[in-house]
């Protein structure tokens, strides 16, 4: 069995690593999402077919065809030089694949490339108070008054809401229809009149997500998502790139070499951590995990390119598999430091700038955020292992 590239994609590798190489100066290094340091390199990604690379371009891509093998060869060595592989997100990963597939011509040319170029950031509009893993519960309305929707309603555990300049929305259209049914999918601007957004400070100490109040808020008639009262086919789909994006493989690999770096020089008594047996056994199984992991993706990628379908349970457990990882591979850093891993904020002895405790704990919340663990694992046997649905208790 011959699992080399072949001539073509080797040379393809060279391509990418000579980029790395002649611009590695260029990446953000902690940069925010309106860094122009950031801003200016996801231009450059796209412009090189690194970032947005099979995106049409006249939607503001690169315009490359498919091909596994460079997006795989791409994400092989951005990892390999821990640089920035360009901005995500809730718009870049979740809401531009579904306008693709289900925006109109107007809607993908309006939101796309602005969202691809980090000039405009997206919040998501899903959970409430009353409806969280439960989302059909959904309450917040949106009544038609003209040609306008009059939203009101709450959201809550909104993430980037404090950021964003628009949020994509699910409203309760018609509410005496079917929970699943009456549901509709809102685009509009985060700064328009009647919204209030209140931060909510994670474990993290940042506030990565807010509560967002919905007082008449007023929001053109076609800046809807597929029919009115079919927004749960859309909200499904974005779920679905939810689910991808939670667990992403080419992050976790980045995250896997620098924690390989790390045990190559903190040291037990003068030796490296990396050459004692016992943390060296712990990182072979994480590295085992990590390859099944990409293995995976590929089988998925490989599914959609050529258009076989059956990749249905491969693509459900990613997001269980791969925020449970991210969270053990950042507390393995955590141990590898010993009492170094205790520090955080402005501690003269922290490591990779408090990065390893930062995402130990925001991935123990991803492990809730995003749909928890549990009702993955619900997800996983009734859609992609055909077990029988889980007991409902009948109301009354």
């Amino acid at each position: 069995m011959d699992l080399s590239y072949g001539p073509e994609y080797e040379a393809f590798r060279q391509e990418v690593r000579d980029f790395i190489e002649a611009n590695r100066d260029r990446a953000p290094k902690g940069a925010g999402l309106r860094d122009p340091a950031t801003l200016e390199w996801q231009k450059l990604l796209i412009e090189n077919g690194y970032a947005a690379r099979t995106i049409p371009r006249e939607y503001g891509g690169y315009g490359a065809e498919p091909d596994i093998l460079k997006s795989r060869i791409i994400a092989e060595e951005f990892a390999r030089g821990q640089l920035s592989q360009g901005l995500g997100g809730q718009g870049i990963s979740m809401l531009v694949p579904t306008l693709l597939e289900m925006g109109t011509e107007e809607q993908k040319r309006q939101f796309i490339a602005p969202t691809l170029r980090g000039e405009m950031v997206w919040c998501q509009g899903y959970s409430e108070p009353g409806a969280g893993s439960d989302l059909a519960s959904l309450s917040t309305s949106a009544k038609l008054d003209g040609d306008e929707w009059v939203v009101n309603g709450q959201k809550i555990w909104t993430s980037t809401a404090h950021l964003a300049d628009w949020i994509f929305c699910l409203v309760r259209t018609e509410p005496d229809a079917p929970k699943h049914q009456g549901i509709s999918f809102l685009l509009f601007r985060m700064d328009t009149p009647g919204i209030e957004i209140r931060p909510l400070v994670d474990m993290t100490g940042a506030a990565n997500f807010n509560e967002v109040f919905f007082t008449d808020v007023r929001v053109p008639k076609d800046q809807i998502v597929g029919a009115r009262g079919q927004g749960w086919a859309v909200a499904n789909a974005i779920l679905g790139h939810e689910r991808d994006s939670l667990g992403n493989p080419d992050a976790t690999l980045s995250r896997l070499n620098a924690l390989i770096e790390l045990m190559r020089h903190e040291t037990i008594d003068g030796v490296p951590v990396i050459e004692h047996p016992v943390y060296r056994d712990r990182l072979m199984k994480l590295q085992g995990r990590v390859l099944a992991m990409r293995c995976n993706d590929l089988r998925v990628l490989s599914s959609r390119v050529n258009g076989t379908g059956g990749t249905g349970l491969a693509r459900l457990i990613n997001k269980l598999q791969g925020t449970e990882l991210r969270h053990e591979l950042e507390g393995f850093a955590v141990d590898v430091m010993g009492e170094i891993g205790l520090a955080y904020g402005d501690n003269p002895y922290l490591r990779g700038h408090g990065s390893w405790q930062n995402q130990y704990m925001y991935f123990l919340g991803l492990i809730i955020g995003g749909g928890t663990s549990q009702i993955q694992k619900n997800i996983i046997s009734e859609r992609g292992l055909g077990m029988p649905r889980e007991p409902k208790i009948q109301k009354g």
